[in-house]
């Protein structure tokens, strides 16, 4: 054959039976991959679809009483079911007030077990503490109720409203004025603190690890204590997810229904006494609810579910984002 000349084609080599059945599996793999992602997609999409028609159909149900009593559905304290007057004062002040008391009580304590856990804890006392700890989440919120009925109000009334009232003299104060009966908002706020200490200490025990090491051997370096270091440097580089981990608390708080509903005491009034009974979104729907009898009033309370539901929803959006910054390395 002479030099660029063209030969004959040589036939293609059959597939050995190896390679075939390599390049089955191939192919298998390929397509698995592609119905695995569309699942996880599909799975994905179910979840803000779920939310928008729990939304939607809150909202749907709750806008005759929007329409009706307008923006002073929620600065009114009317609530009268048989002359079909209602206001929802009272339960958006009882919300905040508990969920007050919640935080401020719950903060420092769930912020000291976690630095506690993340800085100081031996390795061998570490895990129980935190599996501790994290169990009270795990305890079911009509447990707490009944805890709270039978344990914690007999025992805030006989000694510590007794206490701050007769021995600290402080019952001339409107907060800590009026008969103690137990049932009140300072009960509710107890409780929802010990609910909500777990979910604060748990993020910020995460955060806190999530802080570099560098951080920590560049204060020492300088000649600071572990306090110091702990306080000057480890801290403020996680405030952002801190904040964030009590801002997931407070929405924990602001939602919370049955062991509230159990231990707040249920009056539609609003009072500056932390010892007087009250009511909460969440409680005020639990306990009408099966009574509502006319379409306003169902209404009516379907328009505190969606105010909550607004709220709940804006507190954990900022909470996730807070936590979501320090966990890139960001602060405020």
């Amino acid at each position: 054959m002479t030099d660029g000349a063209i030969g004959p084609a040589t036939p293609a080599t059959p597939l050995s039976g190896a390679s075939a059945r390599r390049r089955s599996r191939i192919d298998v793999s390929v397509g698995g991959d592609r119905i695995y992602g569309w699942l996880t997609t599909a799975f994905a999409l179910i979840v803000p679809i779920l939310l928008g028609a729990i939304a939607w159909a809150v909202f749907r149900a709750g806008w005759p009483a929007l329409h009706r009593f307008g923006i002073s559905f929620f600065t009114e304290s009317d609530w009268d079911p048989v002359h079909d007057r209602f206001g929802a004062a009272p339960a958006v002040y009882g919300t905040i007030v508990s969920s007050a008391i919640a935080i401020v009580l719950a903060t420092p304590l769930a912020v000291g077990v976690a630095i506690f856990l993340s800085e100081f804890a031996p390795p061998r006392v570490r895990q129980p503490i935190a599996f501790l700890v994290d169990l009270l989440a795990a305890i079911p919120s009509v447990v707490y109720g009944l805890w709270g009925i039978l344990v914690f109000v007999p025992f805030l009334r006989e000694h510590v409203m007794s206490f701050i009232r007769d021995t600290l003299h402080l019952g001339g104060l409107p907060f800590f004025s009026g008969p103690a009966y137990g049932p009140s908002m300072l009960a509710a706020g107890c409780i929802l603190a010990i609910m909500i200490l777990p979910y604060i200490s748990a993020v910020t025990r995460e955060v806190l690890l999530a802080v570099p090491r560098s951080q920590r051997e560049a204060a020492l370096a300088l000649g600071a204590t572990r306090w110091e270091m702990i306080w000057d440097a480890v801290l403020p580089y996680a405030r952002s997810g801190i904040i964030g981990g009590i801002i997931l608390g407070l929405g924990r708080a602001l939602g919370e229904t049955m062991a509230v509903t159990m231990v707040i005491g249920n009056a539609h009034d609003i009072s500056a006494s932390l010892f007087a009974p009250g009511y909460t979104m969440a409680s005020l729907i639990a306990n009408e609810f099966t009574e509502a009898t006319n379409e306003l009033h169902v209404s009516s309370l379907m328009a505190v579910g969606a105010g909550l539901f607004i709220v709940t929803v804006i507190v954990n959006v900022i909470a996730r984002w807070l936590v979501w910054r320090t966990a890139r390395g960001k602060s405020i």
